[in-house]
C-alpha cells in the first residue's frame, strides 16, 4: 500500500472516494472520521499502525468532499456520507466488521450498524455525537441557516471556517436516533472526555441508555477534550478495540 497516494473507488456518479485498506485477520476494523475530519487524523493512523502490528484488517476512508476524496465538502450531508461509508464497506470488505467512529463518525457508526446488523459485530465511539443537529445549534444559528442556507463558525481544529449547511442539518434531523430505543445489540464501547466543549459528556450516557445492547461500556476521561488525541487517550482507544469480544 502506498502511504502517500490512496486508493480510489468510483461511485456510480463518477465521483472518486479515497480509502486505504489493510488486509489481515478479521473482523475488519472500519474507521469513520468526524465532521471536517478525514482518514489521516491521529486516531485513525494510530489505530491503523496498531492493526498492522496485530496483522488485522482495517479500512480507513474519506467521505465525498473530505480529505483526499473528490467533491465539495458543502455538498455532503449526513445521509450522503453514510451512503459513502456503506458503499465502501460493501465493495471493499467481506464478513464481520468493527466500526470505530469519532464524533460525527460515531453517529454514522450507529446508522451503519442499523443498516448492516448482520455484519457489524461491535462499535467503538470516541466523543460520539449522535443527533447533534438536534442539540448542537441555538435558535439563532438555525435562523441563520434557514435564511442563508449555511452557518459559518470559527473553526477550533482547522484554519478554514466551520461550515454547516441547511441541507446537512435537515439530513441529520431525518436520522435522529436517541428519542427511542436504538435497536443495536452488538457490544458498544463509548469513550468521552468530560472537558469536551463540543459534545457534552452526558450525551454518552444518554446514548448508552438508549442502546438496546446489554454489552455497553462507557469510559469517561475526566480531563479529556473533544479530540481525545493525546497519547494516553489513544492508548485507551486501542485498549477498547483490542479487548472487544470479537477481537480478543
Amino acid at each position: 500500500m502506498n502511504m502517500h497516494t490512496p486508493d480510489y473507488f468510483t461511485r456510480p456518479d463518477g465521483l472518486r472516494l479515497a480509502y486505504r485498506k489493510r488486509d489481515g485477520a478479521g473482523p475488519t476494523i472500519v474507521f469513520l472520521p468526524g465532521y471536517m475530519s478525514d482518514m489521516a487524523g491521529g486516531k485513525a493512523t494510530a489505530l491503523d499502525t496498531w492493526s498492522a502490528l496485530q496483522g488485522r484488517a482495517m479500512l480507513r476512508l474519506d467521505y465525498a468532499g473530505c480529505g483526499l476524496s473528490d467533491g465539495a465538502f458543502t455538498d455532503g450531508t449526513l445521509e450522503s456520507w453514510c451512503d459513502d461509508a456503506l458503499t465502501l464497506i460493501d465493495a471493499l470488505t467481506t464478513g464481520p466488521i468493527v466500526i470505530v467512529g469519532s464524533s460525527m463518525g460515531g453517529w454514522l457508526a450507529l446508522l451503519v450498524a442499523l443498516a448492516r446488523p448482520e455484519r457489524v459485530k461491535a462499535i467503538v465511539g470516541v466523543a460520539a455525537a449522535p443527533d447533534f443537529t438536534q442539540w448542537g445549534f441555538t435558535g439563532e444559528m438555525l435562523r441563520v441557516m434557514q435564511a442563508t442556507g449555511r452557518l459559518e463558525q470559527e473553526g477550533d481544529y482547522a484554519e478554514e471556517p466551520y461550515v454547516t449547511t441547511l441541507a446537512f442539518w435537515e439530513s441529520g434531523q431525518r436520522q435522529l436516533l436517541m428519542g427511542a430505543e436504538i435497536p443495536i445489540d452488538c457490544p458498544v464501547r463509548l469513550l468521552h472526555g468530560q472537558r469536551d466543549p463540543d459534545v457534552p459528556w452526558k450525551i454518552a450516557l444518554r446514548l448508552a441508555a438508549a442502546l438496546r445492547s446489554s454489552d455497553v461500556q462507557t469510559l469517561m476521561i475526566k480531563d479529556g477534550d473533544h479530540r481525545l488525541s493525546r497519547d494516553a487517550d489513544i492508548a485507551l482507544l486501542i485498549e477498547a478495540v483490542a479487548t472487544l469480544p470479537e477481537i480478543s
